[in-house]
């Protein structure tokens, strides 16, 4: 029978809309899972078929486990806020929402293609303004709390306003930006605007001076994971890094319990390692260092606070205060243009850069505070000012770092470590050696001699022992248009939180998407964008008087706001009271599988971990972490094309004539290729573009054959394979199947269309299965057992291979176990009425189809997934192969209840046995039971 798979997905893709098969309950007695896909941003590209992999994963397991019968929340949505949408309105005119929205569609369509068991009646766009009513109102949760180090959690304000009442800051263990000292009586007695200040020092959302990434070309402050090696990620845009009034996020304060939590969490081991290096943490002791002729210390923070004797010189962040007041006016030229050379580096940039050593003398020394000796105070840009306190001692006879710098400065080296190394040529830096050259340290090991000085340190009143964690506050504010607007507003300079009653806070129109004459933000071209707070609404801007109508925060949230809390919105996306009930998020809990690339390790990933508990700390919600289970689906790349051009010329030489000529390699469309060949057709690359319009082509064999190279799939390599053209051609089970049956999930693996005519020829036999000839024929004769044999073989590795996310090696079994049947002409219902279901996950389409055609008018969706029956597996007889000194002489079938005993009779009283013992007796008869018997003679 023909297989139309056209016809059959386009009528179960319209069955399930319009029977909202996938629509899921919040009201049930069903145990729930949740399946969780990371938050796709709707790009104008629309999907090619590397995308689909993790949503394919994902979608098996998810129908799985209703299968199984629990209740599967599977939502989709878009995280619809981005810079390339707010780049094209810049470029075009055309508001960021309407290309949102045309990008929406163009994804929607697609992944109903694919035949995805999404919930879309829960979708969700971080750009709605129902959506981001509920971001804005977490920001003011967070601007309402401080971290309380004695509770170690998040508190409201409130609590933290109670206690300066009370005490001032008296007894106070709080995160906070600067250590303040006053009491309850001068608290009582500020200013509103004193007060409004000081809280800032602690509040979760803050506003404070910060060294950001600034792109001048796109006008806004920019995330370390959107710079790449000086520019902006998008557009490649000149990056310099600049100090700027900023919102932030106390991430910082959630540092060792984001650091713990990973203990808890199933994700892949180098994910839990990116996570872990970002936060940083390390224990040693802060130490204030004089400054010769000043009155300011350097305070540096040390791990191997156990070297100090061996301190020759420091080195201060160039964009450390400190350095403006000790530069010396000798010295003040060279580290001024040392400094605005820095800055056009990110802090990313300066960490991952080990090899380049370059810096400039302040022309002030330090006085090292044990040794008594001159150090000379230098800046460097790998001294970063957000890790640790801007400054450190160098040791370059133990860092080897600190080496290079001493070596390019000619610096003094000072063994502090016994070692038989040289440390003048090389650094040494161990745990394992004793002190020396290090006064009462002298002999004293790694873990004695740091306890040791930190002792020393406190005693001396110029330091303590501390913990240190390198990950820094998140930066929350963007200079861009296309962004949730920050619910603030400024009265005296003070920022204030607009009423929860007065959210959301929405985009006001503007007339064009850039800065400012005067450098605002794009919102300050806004005209209705200001606050009156006597009468609570947004009004005109140029009512503005700073008695009762104020202005609003002009910058918006960065990417990452929306995406660090959606996972609950799914719960319930209606909800106009509150961003998530209490008793729904008890019942969906975490996210039990959660997919996605791991290029989100230190962003999303983080940020989300973090609001998590912040909303965990404040009631709203009962669990610490978001996603219990994470897997990183690997990458599917394309298979690039390339035409060689004879340099100078328009003239393109065929691939392996090439090496006789200066050319150059230039991508061209995979489309442009005939077939599935690696041959060109020169005509459509003629007309491809104008500049090849007049091509000559020197050919090989009549042909021109095209290189050929495995690359990341993308549009600017032209090696992007649309989904749409597969599922029209093999159909979307067809794709499912084949992006499954490529490799291990988690693996990178070469797309290659030619493959997917195995799979399709899988499908038309599993369909075939069910047919005799063109009628639709199955038999509900009892099957023999043989038959259930292969059916409980395949459910017993299905359900293995399922629960450890091995979808390649199930396909492989599926075709394994279609061939069986059809071999013995398997028609029996009982037989493949299960089959059908253990498919259905992979290949739903064909599966309802064929559930349809077996007689059920319910969907195959929730029917229960077979269950193993072992006994089916259990042989009745084994073939047993005999071998005499060491070779297999012949095989015998015996029964598989036969104890070994009665083996070894039947085999030595069998007759080809008798006849190669020729009368004699064997030495030794081993029976391996089930395997294997042995005889030595």
């Amino acid at each position: 029978m023909f297989y139309d798979h056209q016809q059959i997905e386009k009528k179960w893709q319209k069955y399930w809309e319009e029977n909202q098969t996938y629509k899921t309950s919040n009201n049930t007695d069903k145990p729930k899972f949740y399946v969780l896909d990371m938050f796709p941003y709707p790009s104008g590209a629309g999907l090619h078929v590397g995308h689909p992999l993790g949503y394919i994963a994902s979608d098996i397991y998810a129908r799985y486990k209703r299968h199984q019968g629990f209740n599967v929340l599977h939502p989709v949505g878009y995280d619809s806020f981005g810079l390339p949408a707010e780049q094209y309105a810049i470029q075009t005119g055309q508001h960021p929402a309407i290309t949102t929205e045309q990008n929406i569609n163009r994804y929607e369509e697609q992944l109903r293609k694919i035949g995805f068991s999404f919930d879309w009646s829960r979708e969700v766009r971080t750009s709605d303004a129902s959506y981001y009513k509920w971001t804005q109102w977490i920001f003011i949760q967070l601007y309402h709390s401080w971290y309380n180090k004695d509770t170690d959690k998040a508190e409201s304000i409130d609590s933290l306003i109670r206690h300066f009442e009370e005490k001032g800051t008296e007894g106070l263990n709080a995160n906070q930006n600067d250590e303040l000292n006053f009491t309850s009586e001068e608290w009582k007695n500020a200013s509103e605007i004193d007060k409004e200040d000081i809280l800032l020092n602690y509040r979760l959302a803050y506003r404070a001076e910060t060294t950001v990434n600034w792109c001048p070309a796109l006008g806004t402050v920019l995330a370390n994971d959107e710079v790449k090696d000086g520019k902006s990620e998008r557009g490649g845009f000149p990056v310099f890094q600049k100090k700027m009034m900023q919102w932030s996020m106390r991430i910082s304060a959630y540092s060792e319990r984001l650091l713990q939590g990973l203990n808890t969490l199933d994700w892949p081991q180098p994910l839990k390692d990116s996570q872990e290096y970002w936060i940083g943490k390390s224990q040693g002791a802060q130490v204030q260092f004089k400054v010769e002729g000043h009155d300011e210390t350097v305070e540096v923070f040390t791990t191997r606070p156990d070297t100090i004797f061996g301190a020759t010189f420091m080195v201060l962040a160039p964009e450390n205060p400190l350095v403006e007041t000790i530069t010396t006016d000798a010295q003040k030229v060279e580290v001024d243009t040392y400094i605005e050379e820095t800055s056009k580096k990110t802090e990313r940039d300066r960490m991952s850069d080990v090899k380049n050593v370059s810096g400039a003398f302040t022309g002030s020394y330090a006085i090292n505070p044990f040794s008594n000796e001159k150090m000379p105070i230098y800046i460097s840009d790998y001294v970063l000012m957000g890790y640790g306190t801007g400054a450190v001692m160098a040791v370059p006879a133990h860092d080897e770092r600190d080496h290079r710098f001493a070596k390019k400065f000619n610096l003094e080296i000072k063994k502090v470590v016994e070692t038989e190394e040289d440390v003048q040529e090389k650094s040494f830096d161990s745990k394992d050696s004793v002190c020396v050259n290090s006064d009462f340290l002298n002999g004293l090991h790694y873990n004695e001699a740091k306890a040791k000085i930190i002792s020393e340190i406190e005693t001396k009143g110029i330091g303590h022992g501390t913990t240190n964690y390198r990950q820094r506050d998140a930066i929350f504010s963007r200079q861009r248009y296309w962004g949730e607007p920050v619910p603030i507003y400024y009265k005296d300079g003070m920022p204030y939180t607009l009423p929860t009653s007065a959210l959301p806070l929405e985009l006001p129109e503007v007339e064009k998407y850039l800065p400012t004459e005067d450098g605002d933000p794009p919102l300050g071209n806004a005209k209705e964008f200001a606050w009156d707070e006597a009468n609570q609404k947004v009004v005109a801007t140029d009512l503005i008087d700073d008695k009762t109508i104020f202005p609003l925060e002009l910058s918006t949230m960065p990417g990452w706001a929306g995406s660090s809390w959606y996972f609950l919105r799914y719960m319930d996306p209606n909800d106009e009271e509150t961003f998530v009930k209490k008793e729904l998020a008890d019942y969906w809990g975490q996210v039990d599988l959660y997919i996605g690339g791991n290029e989100h390790a230190t962003g999303h990933l983080l940020y989300s971990r973090f609001w998590n508990m912040f909303l965990k700390d404040r009631g709203y919600i009962s669990h610490d972490e978001p996603f219990q289970k994470l897997i990183n689906q690997g990458m599917i790349l394309g298979m690039s094309a390339f035409v060689y051009r004879i340099d100078g010329t328009n003239q393109y030489v065929s691939k392996n004539l090439a090496k006789d000529y200066q050319t150059q390699q230039i991508h061209v469309d995979v489309s442009l290729l005939k077939g599935t060949s690696d041959e060109l057709d020169t005509e459509a690359f003629k007309a491809w573009r104008p500049d090849y319009a007049d091509a000559e082509f020197i050919l090989e064999d009549g042909k021109y054959i095209t290189d050929r190279e495995v690359e990341k799939m993308s549009k600017s390599k032209y090696n992007v394979v649309n989904p749409d053209d597969i599922c029209e051609e093999y159909g979307a089970d067809g794709l499912r199947l084949y992006e499954m049956f490529l490799g291990p999930l988690e693996q990178s693996k070469p797309w290659n269309t030619q493959g997917l005519s195995g799979v399709y020829g899988f499908l038309k036999k599993f369909w075939n299965l069910y047919f005799n000839g063109d009628v639709f024929e199955v038999s509900d004769e009892e099957p023999a057992k043989a038959e259930y044999k292969v059916l409980h073989t395949l459910i017993k590795k299905v359900v293995y291979d399922i629960e450890n996310f091995s979808f390649n090696t199930s396909v492989s079994s599926f075709m394994i176990a279609v061939n069986e049947l059809q071999k013995i002409k398997c028609n029996k219902r009982n037989i493949l009425e299960p089959l059908a279901v253990i498919i259905s996950p992979y290949a739903p389409h064909i599966c309802e189809e064929l559930w349809s055609l077996l007689g059920h008018g319910t969907s195959i969706e929730f029917e229960k997934f077979p269950a193993l029956n072992e006994d089916y597996l259990v042989e009745d007889e084994i073939e047993y192969p005999v071998s005499v000194n060491g070779k297999m002489k012949f095989k015998i079938s015996l029964s598989a209840q036969l104890s070994a005993k009665e083996v070894e009779d039947l085999v030595i009283s069998n007759e080809k046995m008798q006849q190669i013992l020729e009368g004699k007796t064997p030495k030794k008869i081993i029976v391996v039971p089930h395997r294997i018997v042995n005889i030595v003679i």
